[in-house]
């Protein structure tokens, strides 16, 4: 019986000669990383085991990117934290504001995540390097804390749902709605502890930069990660970015999956996810007269390159609604520089919007565009729970970057067709 991608992979990080679905297994970890939200705990905890020194300071990687730039003490003291245990492991990967980024667009960018890896971060959004054909799992602080030490960490061998999507994509369609439409399909708890392996010509065209958006999102589907098997795409994206060894890893043809879905991605328009489940996708057409107060186009879901020139696009030579604030995130600051060489930024600002260093600010309501109460905003993040943003009576509805430009500038949630 042939193997999944994900089966191949731990069976290359673990001792154990075949293993199976359910299995629990001890495997090693190619990279581990946290937050300075999540850091402090782990490191807490790292300490509590009596562990000095770091299983790998090459391999170990921390990114303050939550509450950054601090907006308080309380996260002024989190950030030192990381700050200070990176410095005392002299660790080779500490990404401080200014250096860094949104770390799960960050370790991409530079070259860490590789295919073929297993790779744990203290963070849900960590399935976004599997869009490199990595095993890219979100673990918690204690079991990270743990991993910090060891290099280590036990799994349950997870099942695969086969995600096949073909066909042609309409115009606006990007890897936002492909992923906002199959939640909308299978709901929030449809991969529970399964990886989501996305596949198909329509996948195999797009962009890195539409598969990282793709992978991110696995876990609102209850998913242990999503992944895509590297192509010729994946190699050109790495390119000059890593010099170190991988292996490429496929499915094998004959590999068992839990469930197969298949998609034409021509029957799917850009999608907008109601409050407050990211299930609630409609299609652009359905979604009626809602106005909006704030726009949000970011995050490490849709903070990259591609997604800032879509709303330069429909920004250019418009006006963002007096009623609406626009807030738009780079995603790292080597997107903000492109951004910046390219003259998005320029378009950005004079269309009346404001442009934030990268942090996860107010993806999680952390800061800098924070929803008071009544509040509604069209967000290009990942969730849009209950006070996911800000006062639990206010609202958060999903969407790519084109509906959030356009939903900007007509005061709407709005279809791109209607100010281009």
């Amino acid at each position: 019986m042939g193997k999944t991608i994900v089966e191949k992979i731990i069976q290359a990080h673990c001792d154990k000669k075949d293993i199976k679905t359910g299995d629990l297994i001890k495997t090693k970890v190619d990279l581990a990383f946290a937050n300075d939200i999540t850091g402090p705990l782990a490191i807490e905890v790292f300490k509590q085991i009596g562990a000095e020194h770091v299983f790998d300071r090459e391999r170990v990687i921390f990114v303050p990117d939550h509450f950054t730039p601090n907006k308080d003490i309380k996260s002024a003291e989190q950030a030192k934290i990381i700050k200070e245990f990176s410095y005392e492991q002299n660790l080779t990967h500490y990404f401080d504001i200014g250096r860094g980024g949104i770390e799960h667009a960050l370790l991409p960018e530079k070259g860490l995540a590789l295919p073929g890896q297993l790779i744990v971060g203290a963070d849900s959004h960590t399935p976004t390097s599997g869009a490199l054909g990595a095993l890219a799992i979100g673990v918690g602080s204690t079991d990270l804390g743990t991993v910090l030490a060891t290099g280590e960490i036990w799994l349950k061998v997870p099942e695969t749902i086969k995600f096949i999507y073909n066909g042609k994509l309409n115009k606006w369609v990007g890897g936002k709605d492909i992923i906002l439409y199959t939640i909308s399909r299978i709901g929030v708890n449809g991969a529970n502890y399964k990886v989501m392996e996305f596949t198909g010509q329509a996948i195999k065209e797009f962009s890195m930069d539409n598969r990282f958006t793709i992978c991110n999102m696995a876990i609102e589907a209850g998913g242990k990660s999503g992944i895509i098997e590297a192509d010729d795409i994946t190699l050109n994206y790495l390119k000059g970015r890593n010099n170190q060894d991988f292996e490429l890893v496929n499915s094998d043809t004959d590999a068992q999956y839990s469930k197969v879905f298949e998609y034409n991605v021509a029957d799917i328009e850009p999608q907008v996810a109601f409050p407050h489940l990211p299930e609630n996708g409609r299609p652009i057409s359905e979604v009626g007269e809602v106005r909006i107060d704030q726009a949000v186009i970011g995050s490490c879901t849709n903070g990259h390159i591609e997604d800032l020139r879509i709303a330069a696009q429909l920004l250019k030579n418009n006006k963002v609604n007096p009623k609406v604030r626009l807030i738009i995130i780079p995603a790292t600051q080597q997107i903000y520089l492109e951004a910046l060489e390219e003259g998005l930024l320029k378009i950005f600002i004079e269309s009346g919007a404001v442009v934030s260093t990268p942090t996860c600010g107010p993806c999680l309501g952390g800061h800098m565009g924070v929803l008071t109460k009544g509040e509604r905003a069209i967000s290009t993040t990942n969730r849009n729970f209950v006070g996911r943003m800000g006062h639990p009576e206010s609202e958060v509805y999903l969407s790519n970057p084109a509906v959030a430009a356009a939903s900007a500038i007509t005061g709407k949630i709005s279809s791109p067709e209607e100010v281009i």
